[in-house]
């Protein structure tokens, strides 16, 4: 296919789950949010939104599980039914999944994201309501212990969303650094799809302290080394 046609075709796509956004909405009510992102466009990907679970609008960012699936590219899987948290501490359950065009390239996303603290409040007037709680307590929608629910940053900026991975993945300051937690940050910031975004590498550096040179250096040698330890396939071997 032409290169026009699968722009064509993505257009197409996008304009026609738009209503799909605003029905999905609609049938789970206030406490859900629909979002449509084109990853054409990453720092405005937002092109539909129904709900404010997360408080964007159209033409807002995508948050780092965006920049996880565009660092993927076509290899980039759904992720279903997982926990998140807003940086104001709201839980929110979501869905993300990629939208691909005929050629099988991956080129934007639908996301539905769920008040999860909402919900659980509600589960709890209601077992309030119903009358004292057996010997086991009142139901629960998940345990109580288990791994920690990672802060998702969700906003209209995608330079909010770049600080704010920058210093999720910065244990310390930058001076205090070796040579290879250095190349680490770098990596780890690659690999979470950072630099694919338009000016990241600036602001990045700006963040850091940096010069926008030493920042180029850095993410130029910590992809070499990755392709260093990537084993290669030869003749005969499984792809």
């Amino acid at each position: 296919m032409a290169e026009q046609d699968i722009e064509a075709q993505r257009d197409a796509i996008l304009a026609a789950l738009v209503p799909v956004v605003d029905g999905i909405a609609a049938t789970f009510g206030p406490v859900c949010e629909v979002v449509l992102h084109d990853y054409r466009r990453p720092e405005r990907s937002v092109v539909a939104v129904a709900g404010s679970v997360t408080g964007r609008g159209v033409g807002g960012a995508m948050s780092e599980i965006g920049m996880r699936v565009l660092a993927r590219g076509d290899e980039a899987a759904d992720e279903l039914n997982y926990l998140t948290r807003t940086g104001s501490g709201h839980l929110v359950k979501s869905s993300t999944m990629v939208l691909r065009d005929a050629t099988g390239t991956v080129f934007g996303a639908l996301c539905v994201n769920v008040d999860a603290g909402a919900v659980r409040q509600a589960q709890t007037l209601l077992s309030a309501l119903a009358g004292p709680a057996g010997p086991a307590g009142p139901p629960s929608l998940g345990p109580a212990v288990g791994p920690a629910i990672p802060v998702t940053t969700f906003d209209n900026d995608i330079d909010t969303v770049v600080d704010a991975l920058v210093d999720a993945h910065q244990d310390t300051t930058w001076a205090a650094l070796d040579r290879p937690g250095r190349l680490a940050l770098f990596r780890n910031l690659d690999e979470r799809g950072v630099f694919a975004v338009r000016r990241a590498i600036e602001q990045v550096a700006a963040r850091l302290g940096i010069s926008r040179a030493s920042a180029y250096s850095y993410l130029s040698q910590a992809r070499a080394a990755v392709a260093t330890t990537t084993p290669s396939t030869t003749e005969g071997d499984p792809a």
